[in-house]
């Protein structure tokens, strides 16, 4: 039986100190694919620790992928060390540490909608009873006081530096910043040089293709973010339709159709809710490591509200080969009228966009980034996320709730609720996707369907999108009765 000493989890809790020994073990190969591991009572009894900790520490691997499970067999390791010997890692396995504290920098959630419900959204507003199509932050969360008081510190003590130009990749007291808070949060070491700081996520897509290229042919997550490929066909570049598969985008179809650079989101994808596991995301690696064209583009949505376990690493803590730019913004965290977001750069990627794009000027104010570098830098930021992971886990468990105890129970299954701000209920029903969401509205409650978001894969029909953010709780338990009388009145 594996035997770690338990003593030494200095300030990890016990749970994530045994998930820590058993993906090293994983990693090095001392547990090699198919090894079983101990049944979860008699491990927790050998190592003098409680089952839920052990349980805790399985579930945090399998949602990553080092392992897996079968029914009434146990849990296995996965096979990641082929993987790692196909992507030129294993060796480096050493340096592939996973963040370690609670927090995860995210990310704009995705605010495009398809053309009929956007219509559904303008028509009827007033008698809407809940809207499971937006995904605002709640307003009342934001932290007006303490902007404020920041915002008269930097007025009164800041005055030189809020009427010097910006450099092109932002003020430094916010990129330095900016890079603390990752390595505290991401554990991702990146140099404040290689940061970019724009308004938006949208100006930085167009950042990168500049930079990486409009000769590249871009690929984009199907079903996706459907803003991100607008953006790539009104810059005039190639962009391909990736379709997914249960652990993400699929390599044979970056390879079929000769794509150079992949936008996705691996740790929350939007809108399956998918979390590409460790093997896959090695696949990614070594794809992108075959050509010096190749490059992958991190959108890490969402991944700070995970409500189970630790948050998901990002990709570009595996990165060796200087592959992946990661991307994400405060749009989620703070509010969606809050336009800073920042991309970090590999080095030699970094030291070519200052060669040739060190002209450009900084499109946020200098006054909005040394507020937010201060907000950041007096732990304000932590405090913020930690206050709203707990106010929205309470809103879906209620959202979740309100779904059991409700007669739609019979008719639902849920999934995908353990990660970011929506999830997937799929509705056992006769009426096709379009009809179950105009007779939802008729009736007060505007929903999206999933197939919506599909582009050129094949569509999975009847099963609905749950935004929750914005959501008022007392509101829930009426718009399930409602979704319940939808389903009655067709059956």
């Amino acid at each position: 039986m594996l035997s770690y000493d338990m003593t030494k989890n200095g300030s990890d809790s016990l749970y994530h100190y045994l998930y820590k020994c058993i993906k090293n073990d994983v990693l090095q190969g001392t547990l090699a694919a198919g090894d079983k591991l101990p049944t979860k009572r008699p491990f927790a009894e050998h190592l003098g620790v409680s089952v839920i900790t052990v349980e805790n520490a399985y579930a945090q691997l399998l949602t990553e992928g080092f392992i897996y499970s079968e029914p009434r067999k146990g849990f296995f390791v996965a096979d990641i060390a082929e993987k790692l010997k196909k992507s030129g890692l294993a060796a480096t396995s050493s340096r592939q540490n996973f963040p370690e504290s609670r927090e995860a920098q995210r990310i704009s959630a995705p605010d495009d909608l398809p053309p009929r419900f956007q219509k559904l959204q303008s028509r009827a507003r007033s008698k809407i009873i809940a809207d499971f199509t937006s995904n605002q932050s709640e307003t009342s969360a934001f932290p007006f006081s303490t902007w404020a008081k920041i915002m008269r510190k930097v007025l009164c003590e800041q005055q030189n530096e809020l009427l010097e130009r910006s450099p092109y990749g932002g003020v430094l007291p916010l990129r330095v910043a900016i890079a603390k808070m990752l390595k505290g949060s991401r554990n991702l070491d990146v140099s404040p040089d290689q940061i970019i700081v724009g308004a938006g996520t949208d100006y930085l897509y167009g950042l990168l293709v500049q930079l990486l290229g409009f000769n590249k042919k871009y690929g984009v997550e199907d079903p996706g973010y459907s803003k991100i490929s607008k953006i790539y066909r009104k810059l005039n570049v190639v962009c391909n339709f990736i379709p997914l598969d249960e652990q993400g985008v699929r390599i044979d179809q970056l390879e079929e159709t000769c794509t150079d650079v992949v936008h996705l989101s691996p740790s929350h994808h939007f809108p399956t809710g998918i979390v590409t596991p460790v093997s896959r995301r090695y696949e990614l690696l070594s794809w992108a490591a075959k050509s010096s064209n190749r490059y992958i583009v991190e959108d890490d949505y969402d991944s700070e509200f995970r409500m189970v376990g630790k948050p998901i690493p990002a990709l570009q803590n595996i990165d060796v080969q200087e592959k992946v730019v990661y991307i994400n913004s405060f749009s989620k965290t703070l509010a969606s009228t809050v336009r800073v977001s920042y991309m970090v750069l590999p080095r030699s990627l970094a030291e070519k966009f200052h060669e040739e794009f060190s002209f450009y000027t900084c499109t946020v104010s200098n006054f909005e980034q040394l507020a937010l570098a201060r907000y950041i830098g007096e732990g304000h930021f932590e405090k913020h996320v930690n206050r709203m992971r707990n106010f929205y886990r309470h809103r879906r468990d209620a959202l979740l709730s309100a779904i059991r105890k409700s007669k739609l129970r019979d008719f639902a299954a849920i999934s995908e609720e353990d990660a970011g701000l929506h999830f997937i209920l799929k509705i056992n029903t006769a009426l096709s996707d379009e009809e179950f969401c105009n007779a939802a509205k008729e009736k007060g409650v505007v929903i999206g369907a999933l197939s919506d978001y599909y582009t050129q894969a094949e569509p999975s029909a009847h099963q609905f999108i749950m935004n929750y953010s914005a959501v008022p709780e007392k509101q829930m338990p009426r718009a399930m009765e409602k979704l319940y009388e939808v389903v009655k009145s067709i059956s």
